[in-house]
């Protein structure tokens, strides 16, 4: 198997199953047992096509003879995949991906649909200095226009650079352990297994790293010596201002990187509860505190906007990171711009169900981190000022952030790819009443 063949697996699993891209290019790795520099090609193809999938169709509706409306949609996945291959890796031979999309061609479809491919590729190449992008950023970096729209009621005139963070290379940051190794071994780790380490310009332990691979084969992974986390999802747990020997609950846990954080800034002492709905990912929760050696994480099977009397004003923190729309985490996961906005207007009530769930926890003088990732205010500020509203025991606690960030410390900060480099993200610190 070659890493065409594995991304256009993956590609047919996004659209017949509703797969997201990163699960099923795991999936498929995995089974065509890829090296990684096949891995990385592959997964640079499926990103690239999901990231520029309304420019590539639009630019097909005008080589395919009657529209890309009639073709089978595998013939369709196909060409999407030749096209991007041609107009923006120019590492690949053009004739490479031609020939690769035909013989797909005639294996999931049929010799007269391998024929159209090469003509229409071929095609594609001839005009491949007319293949511009257009004026308008929502087609341009490939947005339906009803997510445009809602994003631009967000950031107004800042739109287009928005559009284009999301489909912008995402520096890999990854979180040192300093609980398991020193920065300077950290380093010299790194530089033995041939990886570029720059340090992150305001998040503390926070490294970008290059030329990685695979960052699970690194054997400094398997010893625990580092995670994987956005500065962005680090800094809500900054903000919580955790000190060692605290009690810390964690409602909307999975897949763990917030309980990691909080259990290294309590040194490894108190504990950390860290819940989630799913039994595979408490599973998962427990293989990364274990790998990282934090003994504090006790897991737990749990709603989190069910109540737990046990836990009652017991907390001197609790963290709800709450399940959200996601559209801060689009230049990771590029196909969540095509998943329906149908849902989302709900969402609001769930978050605001969990967040007072979790208000039950927090013990007098304790702190209350509300969390998502995304930039929607509705699910944001709107949530947790209704709280407030209705929750006279907490009040508003100003975040001490990075100087680096340039903006005043204040109880509710919004984190934006095109401004900060880090995902979307909202943060709001609250504080019980003595």
């Amino acid at each position: 198997m070659n890493a065409r063949t594995t991304a256009l697996s993956a590609l047919i699993a996004c659209r017949r199953q509703g797969a997201w891209a990163d699960g099923a290019l795991k999936e498929y790795i995995a089974r065509d047992g890829l090296e990684s520099r096949d891995a990385a090609l592959a997964t640079r193809l499926v990103y690239g096509v999901m990231q520029n999938r309304l420019l590539l169709d639009h630019w097909l509706d005008g080589l395919v003879k009657g529209g890309t409306a009639r073709l089978q949609p595998v013939v369709l996945d196909i060409l999407r995949l030749g096209l991007y291959q041609i107009r923006f890796l120019d590492k690949i031979p053009p004739s490479a991906a031609v020939n690769e999309a035909v013989d797909q061609g005639k294996k999931y479809a049929n010799r007269q649909a391998a024929g159209l491919i090469n003509g229409v590729l071929r095609s594609a190449l001839r005009q491949r200095d007319q293949l511009t992008p257009p004026a308008d950023p929502a087609l341009r970096y490939s947005h339906p226009q009803a997510l445009t729209q809602l994003l631009a009621g967000e950031v107004g005139d800042a739109l287009p650079e928005l559009l284009q963070s999301h489909n912008a290379p995402v520096p890999l940051t990854v979180q040192r352990n300093p609980l398991a190794c020193s920065e300077a071994a950290f380093l010299e780790a790194l530089r033995d297994a041939g990886v570029e380490a720059q340090r992150h310009p305001w998040c503390q332990n926070a490294w970008i790293l290059q030329g990685v691979g695979s960052v699970e084969r690194l054997p400094l992974f398997a010893r625990g010596w580092f995670y994987v986390q956005d500065p962005a999802a680090r800094l809500a747990v900054t903000a919580a201002g955790l000190e060692p020997g605290m009690r810390v609950l964690d409602v909307c846990a999975a897949p763990g990187g917030k309980s990691f954080a909080a259990a290294m800034d309590l040194h490894n002492t108190g504990e950390v509860i860290s819940c989630d709905i799913h039994p595979h990912k408490i599973t998962l929760l427990e293989k990364g505190a274990a790998r990282l050696g934090l003994s504090c994480i006790k897991p737990r099977l749990q709603d989190g906007s069910a109540f737990v009397p046990e836990w009652e004003r017991a907390m001197d923190a609790v963290i709800a990171d709450v399940p959200c729309s996601g559209l801060g985490v689009i230049r990771k996961k590029p196909d969540i711009r095509y998943k329906s906005l149908d849902d989302l207007a709900r969402l609001p009530e769930l978050q605001s169900r969990i967040l007072a769930n979790a208000a039950r926890y927090v013990r007098p003088g304790g702190v209350l981190i509300y969390s998502t990732c995304t930039i929607l205010r509705r699910e944001n500020e709107a949530v947790a000022q209704a709280f407030l509203e209705a929750h006279g025991a907490f009040e508003p606690e100003a975040i001490q952030l990075p100087e680096a960030l340039g903006e005043a410390d204040r109880s509710m900060v919004t984190l934006y790819p095109h401004r900060h480099g880090t995902d979307g993200f909202f943060i709001c610190k609250l504080r019980r009443r003595p």
